[in-house]
């Protein structure tokens, strides 16, 4: 008896041991898996372009051609007609941003030398705010894809995530079923189920951004040509990209567009403000809540901090990819840790009374 116990001490220990190592395995490739995970949020977004052809009588051989096809189109209508003139506005973007930044900050610090000159050494310049922000984008940068960042650059990591997406569409059948046999045979139906649930999650919220970016796009790009704000198209593309970021993204699209503002007169910056707030509560209340047919799967406490702790793990590409990972981690929170283990977890009092017909259901079986 003695020796059993200890034998199952010692395959406790074991499996202690190799759950360790198994999570410092991981957290040490965390930047591929996070690629990993990228490549299966594009290769879902091609699929779901499939299943639509599919829906209107394209066969299934054509249809992901087809898919990959229209999006490759896409993308090189973009860059020849959008990305140019974007990239000639963004570099004067570059230039004008701090100029109309340090020129505030010199106004704010007369005001400062009126009311009190010694309040005049607080107020940082243009230099010293750049110094302090560089070193803490340089580390979120480091964090996120460095190795593939500094052995291949950005362009080819792009195209790697490209490849990688396609081979998953190509046979995702084999890759899905090769990840279910990774579980134990009595707990591979529930993994089927917790990816189709998190496949329904990410179809959902892909479409959202893709309708979300174009609409807030156009409505800013409109909005800043009325207000005859400069560099508008710049401007709206810095918009609409950074609306994939919740919370965070709008702000940070605004702060240039009232910096471009500034440089024509002092209250066009408040007129930016209002816009951008009106464009943002009309794509929040009506195309997320409404459009989309779904209320928000997340609240927006847990999304914010699911993008702090996202950013201080993988770095800036965790922040564009913090609504996904956080979507997904939900699902295996309800799933595996309320219904598979809270809601089955009962003392043996409770076990002892529980009636027959109350009893929960065994775990389906493959």
């Amino acid at each position: 008896m003695a020796g059993e116990e200890n034998t199952m001490t010692f395959a406790q220990w074991s499996g202690f041991i190799s759950l360790l190592l198994m999570g410092a395995v991981l957290w040490q490739i965390r930047q591929l898996l996070l690629l990993l995970f990228a490549a299966v949020v594009l290769a879902n977004g091609f699929n779901h372009l499939s299943q639509w052809f599919q829906r209107r009588g394209v066969k299934k051989q054509l249809s992901i051609p087809l898919a990959v096809i229209i999006l490759l189109l896409a993308l090189v209508i973009v860059v020849a007609l959008i990305i140019p003139p974007f990239v000639d506005q963004f570099q004067q973007l570059l230039t004008l941003v701090p100029a109309s930044i340090d020129g505030t900050l010199q106004w704010l610090r007369k005001i400062a030398r009126a009311i009190d000159p010694e309040l005049t050494p607080l107020l940082p310049n243009w230099q010293q705010i750049t110094g302090q922000i560089r070193p803490i984008l340089q580390k979120l940068a480091g964090n996120g894809l460095g190795l593939f960042y500094s052995t291949l650059g950005l362009p080819l990591t792009l195209l790697l995530l490209i490849v990688l997406s396609l081979m998953f569409l190509a046979n995702p059948r084999a890759y899905r079923q090769g990840f279910i046999r990774c579980f134990p045979a009595f707990y591979r139906a529930r993994v089927d189920v917790i990816l189709k649930e998190s496949e329904i999650l990410l179809e959902d919220w892909l479409r959202l951004v893709v309708v979300s970016a174009v609409v807030v796009t156009a409505a800013t790009w409109f909005g800043l040509v009325l207000l005859q704000v400069r560099l508008p198209l710049a401007l709206a593309l810095v918009a609409g990209i950074f609306v994939v970021i919740p919370n965070i993204g709008p702000l940070i699209s605004l702060v240039p567009a009232m910096a471009i503002a500034l440089l024509d007169n002092a209250w066009k910056p408040l007129l930016v403000m209002v816009l951008y707030g009106l464009i943002n509560y009309f794509e929040f209340h009506w195309i997320t809540l409404h459009c989309m047919g779904k209320p928000q799967p997340i609240l927006r406490g847990v999304l914010l901090l699911a993008q702090v702790f996202f950013v201080s793990v993988f770095g800036l590409f965790g922040l564009w990819l913090a609504v996904p990972l956080t979507l997904v981690g939900q699902v295996l929170v309800q799933e595996i840790l309320i219904k598979d283990i809270l809601d089955r977890w009962q003392s043996s009092e409770d076990a002892g009374e529980e009636k027959p017909t109350q009893t929960s259901p065994a775990l389906p079986k493959s």
